[in-house]
C-alpha cells in the first residue's frame, strides 16, 4: 500500500474512532448516569453534563480540523 493512502485511512479511522469515544462518553454519562434525564428537577449533574456536551463537541470539531488541514505526502494523481 502506497504511504500517502495509508496516512489516509489512518485519519479516516482516527476520525470514526474519535467519534464512536465521544458518543460512549456522552451516552454513559448521559443515559446511565441520567445526568441527561430531568427526573428530579434541574441538578448540578445536568448542567455540568450540558456544558461538557456542547464543549467536547466543539473540541472534537477543532480537532477534526487540525487533523485534516495537514496535507497528506505523497497523496496524488500519477498521469
Amino acid at each position: 500500500m502506497e504511504p500517502g493512502i495509508r496516512v489516509f485511512f489512518k485519519r479516516l479511522a482516527t476520525t470514526i474512532a474519535m467519534f464512536v469515544l465521544w458518543m460512549i462518553i456522552n451516552m454513559v454519562a448521559g443515559i446511565k448516569y441520567k445526568y441527561a434525564l430531568f427526573e428530579d428537577g434541574f441538578t448540578a449533574g445536568n448542567i455540568v453534563f450540558y456544558i461538557w456536551a456542547p464543549a467536547s463537541f466543539a473540541a472534537l470539531i477543532i480537532f477534526y480540523i487540525r487533523l485534516w488541514k495537514k496535507p497528506i505526502e505523497n497523496l496524488h494523481d500519477n498521469p
